[in-house]
């Protein structure tokens, strides 16, 4: 096995939660998390502790804050309340703690599959994932693109920044192919999860690198997170993450962000506010 499927099969593995009583779930991260929490992960176990108490039906949406950072050297308790179930839809709410006190919230909406109109914007006309530059034509590595002091071995995403690592200040625009670097198993619920991981990548980043080339001389911290899942795909397929920031102002940068199939079907939205204080 390589290096990269091991840390594929450390992400997959820690979106199978501990059953630790009704609605209460145990998680563990990753064997390279460290200094903090990715909040990608613990917005993914939480995805998986509200799939936890479902059957048959399947998320659509999820809105959620990050209020503290996260510990990568104890479990999380992810606290479930099923607040709705109804004929065509349900709701969960999802609490993530650490020593008592509350790190994640949570709330996600599932709804049965109906058909209805169907339309959606078309992808932006960009290098395809294999015409892509990679991290090398940078003179990178794929380990530069990862949060720093992340992880020391290993890969578990494949990113292509289309514009490279540094944009040019004034830039609001930003398009990057991601996927899950190795293979994934194709249920629902592990695809969805897997993609509210990858959510977190970069989306912050198009507001900062508006003002800075990098995080150097920013403080900067996910605030809030929210995606609506459109359509099926494969996260460990080439999806192009078609980013903006319509606006920052008092210390904080708003974004919006597509997911776009490489034939160009749009299968999910993201927004993310996030915290951009100017280090003095």
């Amino acid at each position: 096995m390589s290096a990269d499927q091991a840390d594929v099969d450390a992400i997959v593995s820690s979106l199978e939660l501990e059953l630790i009583d009704r609605n209460l779930y145990r998680g563990h991260p990753p064997y390279w998390e460290n200094v903090r929490l990715f909040g990608g992960l613990v917005a993914a176990q939480a995805v998986a502790a509200a799939y936890g108490t479902i059957e048959d039906i399947h998320i659509h949406s999820i809105h959620s804050y990050f209020l503290r950072p996260g510990d990568p050297e104890i479990p999380v308790i992810y606290d479930v309340d099923r607040i709705r179930d109804g004929r065509s839809f349900a709701t969960r709410r999802v609490v993530a703690r650490q020593r008592g006190e509350a790190i994640f919230n949570l709330s996600a909406s599932f709804h049965k599959v109906e058909d209805g109109y169907d339309h959606s914007i078309e992808m932006p006309d960009v290098l395809g994932p294999d015409e892509a530059p990679t991290a090398a034509d940078f003179g990178l590595t794929e380990r530069d693109y990862l949060p720093r002091n992340w992880q020391l071995n290993g890969i578990p995403v494949q990113m292509r920044h289309l514009a490279g690592p540094d944009i040019a200040p004034g830039t609001t625009e930003r398009q990057s192919w991601f996927r899950i670097n190795g293979s994934v198993p194709d249920d629902p619920i592990t695809q969805r999860a897997l993609l509210t991981y990858l959510s977190d990548f970069s989306l912050l980043g198009t507001a900062v690198r508006v003002h800075e080339p990098g995080f150097e001389n920013i403080m900067a911290a996910s605030l809030d997170h929210a995606i609506w899942f459109h359509r099926e795909f494969c996260a460990d397929e080439w999806l192009l993450y078609s980013t903006t920031s319509p606006s920052a102002s008092g210390a904080r940068g708003f974004n919006l962000g597509h997911f776009f199939t490489a034939d160009g079907e749009l299968v999910a939205s993201t927004a993310q506010e996030g915290l951009m204080r100017i280090r003095r």
